[in-house]
């Protein structure tokens, strides 16, 4: 289906455009058919999902693929835990298509409204120090690339493409299934805690070392670490979810609903939100419960923001915190959002933001109304003084020739790049920005 161009915007209103035009194709062969009449008449083209990302990686100026129409499962390898998916899956219905088969995501990050295919393309990623982002998870892929060639990817075909396609940008074509390598269905014990800062702080490598996975979130203004230690338990433990009640009180009314309204009164009168968040963590963040993986990992957000992240070395995350928690201080600024805190292994692949290195990840954010460009600079300088490297759905200034020290595997991605995409028909601004021309 073809239609001209509305303007479109993401999630988090960093990024607008009008495309030529939007394309909706329902087949891998309208894909191909899609890339191909692109390329006859000089256009570019990018697949959209939910436009959750914050940097303009989404940005489609020529021709915008929705794949909503391209969602659920293919087919189901039992025996090795591995599914088949279409690209345009959101997170948020995997659950259930893998319920039957007593399969879960090994790991997933907070918010699940994204595509698996956008999610897998940007290096989305959870906390856990033994466990990998999204992308770790992929063990198989069809793609559509520049040149209209439909091309599998999996351990026996083209393989040395395997790590260069996840996390791939949507530099290398469009993913059209992904195969993902599941675990049985678990459950998750968490523990969810307001602690003090320097306690938690003083025995972060311990905590990230002795639990499955760890986070903790601080509101700038206080002395106060929320952290959430989830434990991974069998299928078959017992659950105790949260009562519905006091969750709709928690995630629904306090953190989304009275944290908005705190939010927009906190733009126009600065003044008040170090009270306001000294308030929030005396009345969130407390609680114990169990239950299925995916309702734990996963929470709903609704008050709009703007973020940027840095992978750093996991030695690193204190030292860059510290300078990062003086920063605040020191300049007066006034935070309602927290900070966040998250934990991931190592891996292979060429553009994750853990390749090569056991990572930690810092988190800013600004309300979506105020201008987060004086604040996400300052920390963005913390950020690359310890070895950091910018998420690439999220804001950052960073481009190809800083990218390319942080990154081993840089040029070979360019030349697998180059292979797939030799003329460009997935390029947009931000592509050419990070990995040049």
């Amino acid at each position: 289906m073809t239609r001209p161009g509305a303007e479109w915007r993401n999630w988090g209103r960093t990024q607008s455009v009008r495309p030529l035009r939007v394309e909706r194709p329902a087949s891998v062969e309208a894909v191909q058919r899609s890339v191909e009449a692109a390329r006859r008449n000089g256009m570019t083209v990018k697949p959209v999902g939910a436009g959750h990302s914050f940097s303009a990686i989404a940005v489609a100026p020529g021709v915008l693929l929705e794949l909503d129409d391209l969602t659920g499962l293919i087919e189901v390898d039992r025996e090795r835990r591995r599914v088949r998916m279409y690209a345009g899956t959101r997170l948020h219905r995997i659950p259930k298509l893998l319920a039957p088969y007593g399969l879960a995501m090994q790991n997933l990050g907070d918010i699940d409204r994204q595509s698996i295919s956008g999610a897998v393309s940007t290096g989305t990623h959870g906390t856990g120090a033994r466990f990998g982002g999204i992308a770790t998870q992929i063990v198989g892929a069809t793609l559509v690339t520049g040149m209209g060639d439909v091309i599998t990817v999996d351990e026996s075909q083209n393989p040395e493409l395997l790590p260069a396609i996840a996390p791939g940008l949507g530099a290398l074509g469009v993913l059209v299934d992904v195969t993902l390598q599941c675990v049985p269905a678990f459950v998750l014990h968490a523990v969810e805690r307001p602690e003090p800062l320097d306690d938690v702080l003083a025995g972060l490598e311990e905590r990230v070392a002795g639990a499955d996975h760890f986070e903790f979130y601080w509101f700038p203004h206080t002395d106060v670490a929320l952290t959430k230690t989830n434990t991974r338990l069998p299928a078959d433990a017992p659950k105790a979810p949260l009562p519905r009640m006091g969750k709709w009180i928690d995630e629904e009314l306090l953190s989304n609903g009275v944290y908005r309204l705190a939010c927009a009164v906190g733009t126009a009168v600065p003044g008040i939100i170090p009270s306001f968040s000294r308030l929030a963590v005396r009345l969130t963040g407390n609680r114990e419960y169990t239950d299925a993986s995916t309702g734990v990992f996963t929470q709903n957000r609704d008050v709009r923001f703007r973020e940027m992240e840095y992978a750093l070395p996991a030695e690193n995350v204190r030292p860059a915190f510290e300078a990062l928690r003086a920063l605040i201080r020191d300049r007066g600024w006034r935070i309602s959002f927290p900070v966040e805190v998250r934990f991931a292994a190592s891996d292979p692949l060429w553009l994750s933001t853990a390749h090569g290195r056991e990572s930690g990840y810092i988190a800013v954010h600004r309300y979506w109304c105020e201008d987060p460009a004086e604040y996400f600079d300052g920390v963005e300088q913390i950020m690359l003084g310890f070895g950091g490297r910018p998420h690439w759905g999220k804001m950052h200034t960073l481009d190809a020739g800083v990218l390319r020290e942080r990154y081993p595997r840089f040029e070979d991605f360019r030349a697998v790049r180059d292979r797939l995409d030799p003329e460009r028909i997935f390029q947009n601004g931000y592509l050419q920005r990070v990995l040049g021309a």
